[in-house]
């Protein structure tokens, strides 16, 4: 009787795994699958009881509820603005078509303020808006989030709200329109493609979501069908009303606008400051600032024209030309035998370019439909000290590169759009002792135009990447707004330092231990500010020459058709690109650090307001490459305890990744 009680109408019985599945066909031929009837909108007794925040009248009927939290350990000011709205199920094609456009407004407005907001170098460091279905809530809960500068967070309120208002009352132009309707299709067709891979964990986490916002369940294939289906027949309208729809608790808040029903809540969090601090607000100040930004006229956007190939095929062939391209043979300083210059191996095919550019690919289809590259330069932090660089300019400079992309006549808006219409994630870093540049990619065709028969594809993934990599190496525009981007990024990452206890703690071990080494340690505000663009610029492409590049390709291709692409692209880079930044005469041995005492005890005191403590208990270890402080390494202490090893163990160990290897395991 317990368990009958238990068991209400509202109760949902969710499995999933190789289960054998009886289909029901819906009585309404428009649906698209079984359709749940779950109330998450039904009145409770406990609402009359909540303690809601107070309310602010921006003008006659146009309400929000403001609220602000400060506290002197915040860094950064952060403002979040929302609005809830009934969930509408996704149970026909319909509805479904409407949740397309939405997706669709979303992705152009995110674009617009992380690309096209940042030309300028906004307030803001980070900003999102986004519409989202919780269960949890019981309503869609549509949230601008944005943190920024504490004494610029007016200008970057105005910012985001504007930007918004725009999206609401203008739309989309049809440029973002079959750009983004062309992503989501690529995003469905490689969510299908690894439809068999999606772990039984994450399949029901989503049949769940999905059943208690009451939408109709599909399969990743079908999803893809039913987007195809759905994106053929979308028109700039459609999606120009989900726009306004989407925006209209912003643009409801301006004079003369139709206002939204239910509630908008902005709430901010703000380091504690005096009243003339260019970084206080309060409540009557935020909304006097949303205000502002409701009433600022806002103009369409103008299509940003994207370049379809970032290098057109005559100037690959002049290329090809001027700079033949060849194969040569992995060449090794252990001893291991060279590897062929024209035959694929198994595992890894590892060869070299004419220019002296180090190649290495595998075919890995565990997830299909995408690959990964990484391009690495030796050198790093380590690089600064040792070519007689300024202090923190490889890395900051690194930054500077992603934060930029500006390549020969392209601006960075156009690069940036590219890779968003081909789906690449792109992340360029500086550690302790080389430059690494991470690129993410589909391997089939995307920025395709059209559906179905009249589908004009564009180029591979794979291909729109190597593309990338060749105008880093030849054709990079370095901007002094990147670099701002950069700088500020490393400013607000070291005062997070001195604010937290674990990170602060780690730090002032690290200083003590290196004997205040910088290449390990974080960089200060003054270090960064010191570092011009000309700093930055020549620290970077210094490490950029060919013959000490190492690149490697792991993804779901056919190993022939990318080593071709490679050949043509990268192979085409001139050898002596970026020469006039290197410099002579450099030593190439990376500097150990100082070797601690045996038994050396550290003990070291941080002020702090609370009554907290942090312990470490470290000791000697080798570094990532297997070499101890006393020059010896991890294979030498392993053969020297197994005194009955085999030829084959001592090969093994002979190896130089062995220590690194056995290190990771």
């Amino acid at each position: 009787e317990g368990v009958k009680d238990l068991l209400d109408d509202e109760t949902k019985l969710v499995e999933t795994g190789d289960l054998e599945v009886v289909e029901k066909k819906s009585e309404d031929e428009s649906s698209i699958g079984s359709i749940y009837d779950i109330h998450l909108q039904k009145p409770y007794s406990l609402d009359d009881k909540v303690k809601f925040l107070k309310e602010a009248e921006l003008s006659p009927g146009k309400v929000i509820r403001p609220h602000i939290f400060k506290h002197e350990l915040l860094q950064n000011f952060s403002f979040h603005l929302f609005a809830k709205r009934p969930v509408e199920p996704i149970k026909d094609m319909a509805s479904f078509r409407r949740s397309l456009a939405r997706r669709v407004c979303l992705a152009a407005l995110q674009i617009r303020l992380n690309v096209g907001g940042r030309s300028d170098d906004p307030a803001f460091t980070f900003v999102e808006f986004n519409q989202l279905d919780s269960a949890r809530e019981g309503c869609a809960v549509c949230s601008l989030d944005m943190t920024a500068d504490p004494p610029r967070w007016r200008e970057a309120v105005l910012k985001s709200i504007s930007e918004i208002r725009k999206l609401g009352i203008h739309g989309v132009t049809p440029g973002e329109m079959e750009r983004y309707a062309s992503a989501l299709l690529t995003d469905a067709e490689q969510l299908a493609a690894q439809g068999d891979m999606i772990s039984h964990g994450d399949q029901l986490a989503y049949l769940m979501e999905t059943v208690a916002n009451g939408h109709t369940f599909m399969s990743p294939e079908q999803s893809y069908a039913v987007t195809e289906q759905a994106l053929s027949t979308l028109t700039l309208e459609e999606v120009n009303r989900a726009a306004a729809e989407l925006c209209s608790h912003i643009t409801g808040l301006n004079d003369g606008e139709l206002t939204s029903t239910g509630k908008v809540v902005a709430v901010a969090c703000a380091p504690k400051s005096s009243d003339n601090d260019a970084a206080f607000v309060d409540d009557d100040m935020l909304c006097q600032a949303i205000r502002e930004a409701c009433a600022i006229e806002v103009e369409p956007v103008e299509d940003v024209v994207v370049p379809h190939t970032l290098v057109t095929r005559a100037e690959l062939e002049e290329a090809m030309k001027a700079n033949p391209p060849s194969w040569e043979s992995g060449q090794f300083s252990d001893g291991t035998p060279n590897t062929p210059a024209d035959r694929i191996t198994r595992p890894f095919t590892l060869r070299r370019l004419s220019n002296g550019i180090r190649v290495g690919i595998n075919q890995n289809p565990a997830e299909s439909q995408r690959g990964h590259l990484r391009l690495v330069a030796p050198g790093g932090r380590d690089a600064e000290r040792r070519l007689g660089f300024k202090s923190g300019s490889l890395a900051v400079g690194a930054r500077a590169m992603q934060e930029g992309g500006s390549f020969g006549s392209f601006s960075r808006e156009q690069v940036e759009l590219f890779a968003v219409d081909h789906l690449i994630m792109v992340e360029i870093n500086c550690n302790e002792e080389s430059l690494v540049m991470d690129f993410v990619f589909p391997t089939t065709n995307v920025g395709n135009s059209g559906y179905g028969e009249n589908m004009k594809l564009g180029i591979t993934g794979t291909e729109s990447v190597l593309q990338i990599v060749r105008e880093i190496l030849v054709d990079f525009n370095w901007e002094e707004d990147a670099l701002g981007r950069s700088k500020s990024s490393y400013r607000t990452a070291h005062e997070s330092l001195g604010k937290s206890l674990e990170g602060k703690s780690t730090e002032m071990i690290m200083d003590a231990v290196t004997s205040g080494d910088d290449r390990f340690l974080s960089i200060d505000v003054d270090t960064v500010n010191a570092v011009t663009l000309e700093d930055a610029k020549n620290a970077v492409m210094s490490q950029l020459r060919p013959k000490d590049l190492e690149i490697s390709v792991s993804g779901d291709f056919v190993v022939n058709e990318v080593l071709e692409q490679i050949l043509q692209y990268l192979g085409t880079v001139p050898a002596d690109a970026n020469a006039e930044f290197e410099v002579k005469d450099a030593t190439m041995e990376f500097d150990s650090v100082p070797k601690l005492a045996p038994g050396k005890h550290l003990d070291l005191e941080l002020e702090d307001s609370d009554p907290r403590a942090v312990a470490y208990v470290a000791g000697a270890a080798p570094n990532q490459w297997g070499f101890l402080a006393d020059g010896t390494s991890v294979a030498q202490r392993v053969s020297e305890a197994d005194k009955r090893a085999s030829d084959y163990d001592k090969q093994r160990r002979g190896h130089p990744l062995f220590g690194n290897a056995a290190l990771s395991l």
